[in-house]
């Protein structure tokens, strides 16, 4: 017991020992370390130890206004853990990085649409106006200059005084003001057109023409809330519609009245270069509550009524065809219009006997105004073919498809109904619940992928999207700074809707190229569009728009087609001065930043709402203001 006893009293006598040591060597590492951190801060290892680390690891601009001023610095430093790189860094800046910068293109092309070219357009057949249709240029015609504005070019109005007047030097023409000087269409003062809302069948003005209209139909109870004006000349109907939350399209050739939807543009209305002739508008089937044509010299009763055919197709169930001029009130007016009587009642009777082969019903004839509607399913009209054999209803077709597509010589059905009381397709909202309701082609599921639910959020994320766009922004967020407004990848139209209670209108684009076809969503929402191929140039003048938003263009058109033609694109209809909004991934937008560059736009990249570490980024770029030289002057 003993000898147990010492055993374990010389145990605990070596192990009390060997703690001591291993406390006493744990304080000498300590204060060694301590020494060790402090010493590189008052040495000149600091300099060489950065420098031959900089040497390996790639650098970073940080904020030069971060400098170390406090002679105590080691002891007082203040530790920062805010982001100092962002989006905008990964950019290659330097020069080697950027492409040449493309030159301005001559003067005389500030105003150039290259598939409406006039040059080009005569190499093209002349019957039923063919060579007034969509021409595009070639690969190796595609100029890769920076298209002019005028010189004296200055920015437009601000809505509404924009719709009265328009700078001389931004629209350069008096022909319309010769021509039309009798009619009221516009007028030439100092500096500035004026636009007094005439028209040829509307002399009292065009508010009061509309007034005229909605005496005969509802204008004013948000059934009809889209409309499509055909051979518009210089758009005062869409004009003065705007004021009544009707949101119209107008669109006329680039003809022999020279500007008319250069004109309309200008003063902020919606509109397009475009021809009734042989191809389909551009338009999905039942789009709009409303067409009007006054005096557009479109023979609706020729080629078989083909053309009424096709405005039948793009008429929602239930909607309105108005026309006015001739052959309506033919009795009235034939020794004005400088026709005989006979041929203008068999003008008259061919568009009645078209009308009813479609199934129309005409609503009322008053004074020089004549309104039809389109039924709203075809249960009767599908019994009435055994009358009317022409048109016959078509088999197997997409109503929708409306890009180079060639105008039927028949009938596009309606979706069927269950009951001859139901509207085809399903009933729209009044405006302006029409905007957020479900429509009804994701309501009866016929948008592959899209769901009710799925729309609810898609139209609040475009909110949170908009909002982040307006602080990023301050132009797009100034209210009445921009007016004119293109989407061209609108998917459901969020985009556009986020911006309804804006005074700014959005032309939606929904690619020929997407894998879904969603422009009839967005005509049910109550907002407009197009379709168009980002491959070439889009149907509308230089300068037409003043904002420009792009989602996963580029993306989408990779291995399509060239960036830079995309861009230049954007440069042409983009005003001077004029903003845009590109999200893509990030690599590709760094491509797009070295060709804006190229431009001589201004831009950043910032980074995606949801933070640095989504792909995704945004890219905030300006087009600075330049015009041709005065006339005479030699280029700078």
């Amino acid at each position: 017991m003993a000898i147990l006893a010492k055993l374990s009293h010389s145990l605990t006598s070596i192990i009390k020992k060997t703690n001591l040591y291993y406390v006493a060597a744990t304080i000498v590492l300590c204060c060694t370390f301590y020494v060790i951190g402090l010493w590189p801060q008052g040495g000149d290892v600091t300099s060489r130890q950065l420098s031959s680390t900089a040497s390996i690891l790639p650098t970073f601009p940080c904020n030069p206004s971060i400098k170390n001023t406090n002679p105590n610095y080691g002891s007082s430093i203040s530790i920062d853990f805010t982001a100092h790189h962002t989006a905008d860094d990964l950019v290659p800046l330097s020069s080697s990085a950027r492409v040449n910068h493309y030159p301005s293109c001559n003067p005389e092309l500030s105003e150039y649409t290259p598939c409406e070219d006039s040059k080009r357009s005569l190499n093209f057949d002349r019957n039923m106006l063919v060579y007034r249709e969509r021409h595009c240029p070639e690969k190796n015609e595609l100029l890769k200059c920076r298209i002019p504005a005028p010189f004296g070019y200055k920015p437009p109005f601000r809505w509404p005084q924009s719709r009265d007047s328009v700078w001389y030097a931004n629209v350069p023409h008096k022909h319309l003001t010769v021509e039309k000087a009798g009619q009221n269409w516009v007028r030439f003062k100092g500096d500035r057109f004026t636009f007094p809302g005439g028209g040829t069948m509307f002399p009292r003005g065009a508010d009061a023409y509309i007034d005229d209209i909605g005496k005969l139909i509802k204008l004013k109870d948000g059934s009809i809330r889209t409309a499509i004006d055909t051979g518009c000349g210089v758009a005062s109907w869409g004009a003065y519609l705007l004021s009544r939350d009707i949101l119209p399209i107008s669109f006329a050739p680039k003809d022999t009245h020279e500007a008319q939807v250069q004109f309309a543009l200008e003063r902020g209305v919606p509109a397009l270069i475009g021809i009734l002739a042989t191809n389909r508008l551009p338009y999905p089937a039942r789009a709009f509550d409303m067409a009007h044509c006054s005096r557009c010299l479109i023979p609706w009763g020729k080629y078989d009524g083909l053309y009424l055919i096709e405005v039948d197709r793009i008429l929602r169930p239930g909607g309105y065809w108005i026309l006015s001029g001739p052959p309506v009130n033919w009795q009235g007016h034939w020794r004005g219009w400088n026709r005989t009587a006979d041929d203008l009642k068999a003008e008259q009777d061919q568009i009645e006997n078209v009308a009813r082969s479609l199934c129309w019903k005409k609503v009322t004839q008053r004074g020089d105004l004549a309104i039809w509607q389109k039924p709203t399913n075809h249960v009767h009209c599908k019994i009435n073919r055994k009358v009317f054999r022409k048109p016959p209803f078509c088999q197997e077709q997409d109503p929708d498809k409306a890009w180079y597509t060639k105008i039927d010589s028949c009938l596009s059905p309606l979706p069927e109904v269950s009951s001859v009381k139901d509207v085809a397709g399903g009933p729209l909202a009044n405006w302006p619940e029409r905007l957020t309701t479900v429509p009804p082609r994701i309501a009866s599921s016929s948008i592959e992928g899209v769901t009710a639910e799925g729309f609810s959020e898609d139209t609040e994320l475009w909110k949170k999207r908009v909002a982040h766009y307006k602080a990023l922004d301050s132009q797009l967020a100034e209210r009445g700074r921009y007016r004119n407004i293109l989407d061209m990848n609108a998917w459901l139209g969020g985009f556009a809707a986020a911006l309804v209670d804006d005074p700014v209108w959005v032309m939606n684009i929904v690619p020929t190229e997407a894998e879904v076809n969603t422009l009839g969503v967005i005509f049910e929402r109550g907002l407009i569009g197009t379709y168009q191929s980002w491959c070439e140039a889009m149907s509308t003048y230089p300068r037409t728009y003043d904002f420009i938003h792009a989602d996963s263009v580029f993306t989408l058109y990779q291995d399509r087609c060239e960036m830079e033609d995309i861009l230049l694109e954007i440069d042409r209809v983009l005003r001077p001065q004029g903003s845009a909004i590109i999200r893509d991934d990030v690599d590709v937008l760094v491509n797009v930043k070295s060709i804006l560059d190229g431009l001589q736009w201004e831009s950043r990249m910032v980074d995606h709402e949801g933070g640095p570490h989504v792909r995704e980024k945004l890219l905030i770029a300006t087009k600075l203001y330049w015009t041709a030289p005065a006339p005479g002057q030699d280029k700078q």
